[in-house]
């Protein structure tokens, strides 16, 4: 499985070049193009199997991930696909070695077929806010691409470092997090704007992204007007 990164960084798509009988793992309706010979399956749960589909499968719907995932396969002569994100921005290819990756929900894209994917890291933190604080956990060996609402940037994480929930692509999981409020007091945090942030600490990397969707939708969302009739 190589991946090429093109028409970045401000619109980028991954081109997944298959070798034959290889496949891939994406998010449902990620595909812009692929070969006439690639087969495509779709299902709860990794190709390879695993179990425990239908109730990864419900996780990833509270998470706001897609609950089904499409699997591509190469034919005889191998192939390529296409795969893109919702809103634009940069992409990044990340390769696992027997380690596991927190994602972002959303941010997610591909991966090899091999790579288990879950949510539940260190005992389940789950928030009621106006951003999304579930993340998606990707384990295993293998090439896996995310994606990012803007530019996408490492900071690497000596310490402790704080970062905007909604700015947050992916971290390693040797990092150890608590997602609390921005300012000094619930008031501050609430009228600067910032609302909850994740205070990071440990040695890894947090991948940053420039763009915070939620507050583009909101600033977006009130310009829209209804389609008359």
């Amino acid at each position: 499985m190589n991946i090429e990164i093109v028409h970045g960084p401000g619109n980028s798509a991954a081109k997944v070049m298959l070798a034959p009988g290889e496949s891939c793992t994406a998010e449902s309706g990620a595909m812009i193009a692929m070969s006439g010979d690639m087969q495509i399956e779709t299902s709860t749960h990794k190709k390879t199997g695993g179990g425990g589909g239908i109730l990864k499968a419900a996780k990833r719907l509270l998470s706001g991930e897609s609950i089904f995932r499409n699997h591509f396969t190469a034919g005889r002569k191998g192939g390529e696909v296409f795969l893109a994100a919702t809103l634009a921005g940069d992409m990044m290819q990340y390769d696992l070695r027997d380690e596991t990756l927190i994602v972002q929900a959303g941010s997610y894209v591909c991966c090899d077929s091999s790579i288990d994917m879950d949510m539940g890291w260190q005992g389940f933190k789950s928030f009621f806010s106006g951003e999304s604080v579930f993340w998606l956990k990707l384990s295993g060996t293998g090439p896996l691409v995310i994606n990012a609402f803007g530019a996408i940037y490492p900071i690497e994480v000596n310490g402790e470092y704080i970062v905007d929930t909604g700015h947050i692509v992916a971290f390693n999981e040797s990092l150890d997090f608590d997602v609390t409020k921005a300012g000094g007091s619930w008031m501050s945090a609430i009228l600067g704007g910032e609302g909850l942030v994740c205070r990071f600490k440990g040695h890894g990397t947090v991948w940053c992204q420039s763009h915070n969707s939620g507050s583009f939708g909101a600033t977006l969302g009130p310009m829209l007007k209804a389609r008359e009739g």
